[in-house]
């Protein structure tokens, strides 16, 4: 009999911690409709205390989607009710409360003397947190998760007497994060095995596992808790997440379905959906994949060595242990152009995974009009970026008028905007060291601003001559850090609609002070 592996889903909590990364509410409930039809378990949505942002998008997803939500919140009552009150609406939804464990955590979290003076006296206290934490939490719920914050580097056995105190208090599943990626897969599926037997009351509870992947492992140590015991397994879209990741959701269940041989485990994954979960989640993001990422990145089924190409042209599997068609990466080539209606618009993207609605759609539509204006065929990855343009949503305190650049070898770089604002339209012109720089010093000179740019990167969406270029900004003004993206086939409006987005986003939360820009890192 196979055992199922429950697939908890981190990427709007844990994966939008990611540097870089950032999601508006719209695109976390878009995603979170896509991780629903990929068939997860379980969506943990976000951070509800952090700010009202997060509350909201909470809030919004568990009222938009047929699947076990979670909040997280830390081992204090505030936190839980916060969680309650933006979960409450949904019909099934879990209470997700954790507290740091190893020692290093107790001493330096912990280290006011009014949680006791000594490592022995806080560990006592730890442990009556968590206790009052999860009994508090059930009073909302009969779904409670306990996770025991680096569990990796905590000692196994006051970690048992963690969880063991956490099962007594009512939890339903105990999660051991390796928080830091810092256990080898042996050595964790070990720490598994070995509280398994000393947590007398283990068997009442579902056994699952959060891995980082700091050393590279965070999706082999998932797979040696799973053959310790484990049986939920947290992760996320193309493995996105604090510093290095986390383990990715891809990895882990195609590893389970291909050595399904090995493993006896199965999970609810609509692997058809994978392929389109990730190019959603990496649109939205603006965080690319990797070209040799496993299962979903460019490379992962193509073949350039003469030896490989002969082999998989007589018979896939030579060279081949997944079929692209598997993941939902069809070799089909549907293309798009300006005869195109806006029904086969709309099948289209409901192929890709998006439900835009009707005033999306209208937006949607008018831009994919102009399109072939500039380029001859529309992609299923053009389709993408205009989607993650539209749903982006933050409102446009700025907006481009107008732009006209001068540029050559031989002469100075000139950039010319027009930008309106809510006051009227702004012209100013400036030089540069290049046409992008001398764009964004006409745009610092109309809107007298400061930020400092901390990086740029420019992509090709498609192929081909007319392809479109995404370009990804990240400024800073003082401790704040704000992200821009823009697309266009011209990269020169490309930079210079990422930057205006960057400013809008800048401009937006000096509009909503109390909403933070980054979540509260190293949790979990």
């Amino acid at each position: 009999m196979q055992d199922n592996i429950i697939i908890f889903d981190t990427t709007l909590r844990d994966g939008e911690q990611s540097p870089g990364a950032s999601l508006n509410v719209p695109e976390k409930v878009e995603i979170a409709r896509q991780l629903a039809r990929l068939g997860v378990d379980i969506i943990e949505a976000g951070f509800p205390v952090s700010s009202p942002v997060q509350f909201d998008a909470v809030k919004q997803i568990s009222d938009s989607v047929d699947v076990t939500v979670a909040g997280l919140a830390r081992a204090v009552e505030g936190d839980i009710k916060a969680a309650y009150d933006a979960l409450r609406q949904s019909d099934h939804f879990r209470i997700h409360t954790f507290i740091g464990t190893s020692d290093i955590h107790i001493k330096e979290k912990f280290r006011d003397d009014r949680y006791g003076k000594s490592l022995k006296a806080k560990r006592k206290t730890i442990l009556q947190m968590t206790r009052d934490a999860v009994a508090y939490a059930r009073t909302f719920t009969d779904d409670v998760e306990f996770s025991a914050e680096d569990a990796g580097r905590t000692d196994t056995s006051y970690l048992a007497e963690v969880l063991e105190a956490a099962i007594e208090a009512g939890a339903t599943t105990v999660n051991i994060p390796d928080t830091t990626g810092y256990t080898m897969p042996a050595e964790f599926g070990a720490k598994i095995a070995t509280l398994r037997e000393q947590v007398s009351n283990i068997n009442k509870v579902v056994i699952s596992a959060h891995c980082h992947n700091d050393l590279g492992l965070a999706v082999a140590n998932s797979l040696a808790a799973i053959q310790n015991g484990a049986r939920q397994v947290e992760c996320t879209i193309n493995g996105i997440g604090e510093r290095a990741g986390n383990a990715s959701l891809e990895e882990i269940v195609m590893a389970l379905k291909v050595r399904e041989d090995y493993w006896g485990s199965t999970t609810n994954i609509n692997v058809k959906e994978i392929f389109n979960t990730s190019k959603m989640v990496s649109a939205f993001t603006g965080l690319i994949v990797q070209p040799n990422k496993a299962i979903v990145g460019d490379n992962a089924f193509s073949h350039e060595a003469g030896i490989h190409q002969d082999g998989v042209l007589k018979n896939s599997q030579t060279y081949e242990i997944i079929s692209a068609d598997l993941i939902g990466k069809s070799h089909t080539r549907i293309v798009l152009g300006r005869h195109s209606g806006r029904h086969g618009l709309v099948d289209r993207l409901k192929a890709l995974g998006y439900h835009p609605s009707d005033k999306e759609l209208q937006k949607i539509y008018e831009r994919f009009l102009e399109l072939p204006d500039t380029k001859k065929e529309v992609f299923d990855d053009d389709l993408r970026m205009l989607m993650g343009d539209e749903i982006h949503g933050l409102p446009e305190h700025y907006h481009l008028e107008a732009l006209q650049v001068t540029a050559g070898t031989s002469a100075l770089s000139t950039g010319t905007v027009s930008i309106k604002t809510r006051d009227g339209v702004i012209h100013e012109s400036a030089i540069g060291d290049g046409p992008v720089d001398a764009c964004f010093r006409a745009i610092d000179r109309a809107l007298n601003t400061d930020f400092r740019i901390e990086s740029y990167r420019v992509r090709s969406v498609t192929a081909g001559r007319g392809a479109q270029g995404e370009v990804l900004v990240r400024v800073r003004k003082g401790d704040r850090v704000f992200m821009g993206r823009g697309i266009s086939t011209d990269i020169i409006e490309a930079s210079v609609l990422a930057y205006i987005y960057a400013l809008n986003d800048a401009r937006a939360a000096e509009d909503e002070q109390e909403a933070a820009s980054v979540l509260p890192s190293d949790i979990v």
